[in-house]
């Protein structure tokens, strides 16, 4: 029976831990559930780690559609939530619900947008209509160039309590989860604290109801820039399935992300 959006806020109410990791295609969509895992996000990540871009830019709705397809026939239990792409919410939202539409067709059981405030029209027109939104805050890979480069967001005042009013706002507008990314960790612990519904953390320490992380990155098969908040699973592991059920126990039992995984 596969996890719903309402098993995960049940998680989230009771206190337990999400575990989730991107996903591609459906060899590794099995395996990862198999290892326990929660959720699967069909990134667009997969620009990087199987396009060879050096950034999340290129990729299209096709690529989207295309990738989740894979994953869910190879999956049976793991919630999955996939990216729009750059491009594809950044338009009317008439335009966006036709978008978002195709990739709930192709299975996805939430879609996830970047951007804070800006999009509140967009996801209330979105979840008005049926489909679930995973808002995303704090660093934005698809504006990378507008923000300079992969740098930590909210360290100043005037940017962490933007950062707090967006998540506000986003849970009003309708998203069934919201996903901080790099981000200090006590900044992303109070909104945690603040909101009702489920908070998904990559860089923003261990006090969000859920983690993820690019599996490329976990495993450390990925040869680009590794984050400070990645943890090489491999390294210990005599296999992928072994590093995978040790990720989702840290993630479990809290040990990760540790200190040293956080800003």
């Amino acid at each position: 029976m596969r996890i719903t959006r309402d098993t995960l806020q049940k998680m989230h109410a009771a206190g337990d831990k999400i575990a989730a990791l991107t996903c591609y295609d459906a060899a590794f969509a099995t395996l990862l559930e198999n290892a326990g895992v929660d959720m699967l996000l069909v990134g667009d990540s997969l620009g990087n780690v199987l396009q060879g871009h050096a950034s999340t830019l290129p990729v299209t709705l096709e690529d989207m559609i295309y990738h989740t397809q894979c994953v869910v026939r190879g999956s049976s239990k793991a919630f999955i939530m996939v990216d729009m792409p750059f491009g594809t919410f950044q338009v009317s939202p008439e335009e966006t619900f036709m978008n978002a539409a195709r990739l709930m067709a192709a299975g996805a059981q939430m879609v996830k947008i970047e951007g804070g405030h800006i999009m509140t029209d967009t996801i209330d027109f979105l979840t008005q209509r049926g489909i679930p939104v995973c808002a995303h805050i704090g660093l934005l890979p698809q504006s990378v160039h507008q923000l300079g480069g992969y740098k930590v967001q909210g360290r100043t005042t005037n940017e962490a309590e933007q950062l707090l009013s967006d998540a506000m706002l986003l849970q009003e507008a309708g998203v069934g989860m919201l996903l901080m990314e790099t981000i200090p960790a006590a900044l992303a612990a109070k909104i945690s604290r603040e909101l009702s519904i489920p908070t998904i953390g990559i860089g923003a320490g261990a006090d969000c109801s859920a983690q993820v992380l690019v599996l490329h990155d976990m495993l450390g098969i990925y040869s680009g820039n590794k984050p400070r908040f990645v943890k090489n699973f491999m390294a210990d592991a005599g296999s992928i399935q072994a590093a995978i059920a040790h990720y989702v126990a840290e993630v479990k039992t809290g040990k990760f992300p540790a200190t040293e995984h956080a800003f």
